[in-house]
């Protein structure tokens, strides 16, 4: 393309002025707006068949193993789909993008909700995955490059928080429908909201970005697949694995992962210098975005770890239906979306210190305070104990993301975006595996799935021990993290009323040409 098609190009995707009052224009907000909502429903949706599980394996005839697979592959898919992500921001338009996954998602939906058997009811789940994979990174990536350093805080509060409210509101919703209607609804209820998401992002949503001409890399793909689906299976089989019943020995995909991974590293450092890689390993050289990363990894690990124990201690030690647990997490969901709110303003005005560091110690103490439940342990002590704990959890998740990738030039926001939701998944993976997997041996129980009240107490102990002891790791890492300086690069919107490039720094020379002609 010649320059001056790049330039007419430019000037026609411009957005609107830029308001001058410190506020987001009206079109940078419906931007967020939409890929906010999209990203709520489809995160949402992620979480509904865990408490479907019991309904779906009566209703299709199938074993538990096979009923998790649901679960395990679309976790799978997104695992190795979402390292790539940052290449396809680089390729094709957001609204592309946005589009394709959301037609992908609805397609998935629709196919699931008339899925006559497991196997077609897989399929359906897996183009979910697949069109689940790029909207989270695309959302984080688009939201730093519109908003301007002094309101990053309060924007991706909100961002980040949706990755927490959804798996809080997810269960209960869940719970609800398969308690009145069958699991098919849980589907189907999905489809008008998908589709509507779809056609308004089809009529409003504008393109902030510039294709630029690099072409995929199969063997970074293959790589890809290798290392993060090796990884997370064989972390989410670890579990398994404890009590015998994992098919293949976890230390055989977790090895293949990490060679895997190796050579996927050493691939995109070579493709890097080209700047054709999948994901730049150049994010990776300051401490100001490997460190909250590293913070990211404990709370993810966990948090994720802590959503599978808890509803185990609230059946076996307390005796909660699967639908009062249900309601059980929902407070959760909305404290986080309250203090994440309230978190943003604090970390625009001082930074994340003031925020992370408290959240940090509050968070491991919560944690330490589950470690001592017993039989004599109540419902509004174990739900003060939860809240504190998504409460503190909140105080981190959003300040540590926000710094990390408010470090990065803009050039770098696809490839940190990609590699914070890479993070997430294989921290998830690992920490339900840690924690199961403790949960499993503190029973000291052959059968881990029939525990009488004696056993399903140790378990729990053990599980929240080990998760306050690896908690102690986030005070270490809070404590090193410093607010990034002020963005030297201007968000999308503010340059000039031209688009930027999806993984460039804006030079539009020519196209500011012709806004002064």
């Amino acid at each position: 393309m010649s320059p001056d098609r790049t330039a007419v190009q430019a000037a026609t995707d411009a957005p609107p002025p830029t308001r001058h009052d410190g506020k987001l224009a009206a079109g940078d907000v419906l931007v967020i707006g939409i890929l906010m909502v999209s990203t709520l429903t489809v995160l949402l949706n992620e979480m509904l068949l865990g408490v479907a599980l019991p309904t779906l394996i009566v209703d299709l005839g199938i074993t538990p193993t096979t009923g998790q697979w649901l679960t395990t592959g679309y976790l799978l898919t997104l695992a190795i789909l979402i390292p790539a992500t940052g290449f396809l921001m680089r390729k094709f338009h957001l609204r592309t993008i946005f589009i394709g996954s959301m037609s992908l998602f609805t397609v998935g939906t629709a196919i699931a909700a008339a899925a006559p058997g497991f196997g077609v009811l897989f399929t359906g789940r897996i183009i979910q995955a697949v069109g689940t994979a790029a909207l989270m990174p695309l959302l984080m990536a688009t939201t730093m490059r519109l908003v301007p350093p002094h309101r990053r805080g309060r924007v991706m509060a909100l961002v980040t928080g949706l990755t927490a409210v959804a798996p809080a509101f997810g269960p209960a919703v869940s719970g609800l429908v398969i308690s009145q209607l069958s699991w098919r609804w849980l589907f189907i209820l999905v489809v008008p909201v998908a589709l509507a998401g779809l056609a308004l992002g089809a009529a409003r949503l504008r393109n902030i970005t510039t294709p630029e001409p690099v072409t995929p890399d199969v063997l970074s793909l293959v790589l890809s697949a290798l290392a993060f689906g090796a990884l997370v299976y064989g972390l989410s089989s670890i579990g398994e694995s404890t009590s015998g019943h994992a098919p293949v020995p976890p230390y055989l995909p977790i090895v293949l992962g990490l060679v895997a991974l190796a050579g996927f590293v050493r691939r995109q450092s070579v493709l890097q210098r080209s700047d054709n890689a999948f994901l730049d390993m150049r994010i990776f050289r300051t401490g100001a975005f490997t460190v909250p990363l590293l913070v990211m990894l404990v709370v993810a690990l966990v948090g994720f770890g802590a959503t599978m124990v808890l509803p185990l201690v609230l059946t076996n030690v307390v005796g909660l239906t699967t639908f009062e647990i249900g309601l059980f997490l929902v407070p959760g969901g909305i404290l986080i979306a309250l203090v994440s709110v309230l978190g943003g303003r604090v970390y625009d005005r001082y930074g994340p210190r003031p925020l992370a560091v408290p959240g940090s110690v509050i968070w491991t103490g919560s944690l330490w305070f589950l470690s001592r439940v017993d039989d004599s342990t109540g419902v509004p002590a174990l739900l003060a104990a939860y809240l504190v704990m998504s409460a503190s959890q909140a105080l981190m998740w959003a300040p540590m993301t926000t710094a990390a990738l408010s470090s990065l030039g803009a050039e770098l926001y696809p490839h940190g975006s990609a590699a914070f939701t890479t993070a997430q998944q294989l921290a998830g993976a690992a920490g339900g595996a840690v924690l199961i997997s403790a949960y499993t041996i503190g029973a000291h129980a052959q059968d881990a799935g029939a525990l009488d009240l004696a056993q399903s107490v140790s378990a729990a102990q053990a599980a929240f021990t080990t998760a306050a002891a690896i908690g102690c790791l986030a005070i270490v890492g809070t404590l090193c993290v410093r607010k990034a300086s002020a963005d030297p690069q201007p968000p999308a919107s503010h340059t000039s009323g031209a688009t930027v490039n999806a993984a460039a720094p804006p030079v539009p020379s020519a196209a500011r040409h012709i806004d002064r002609s």
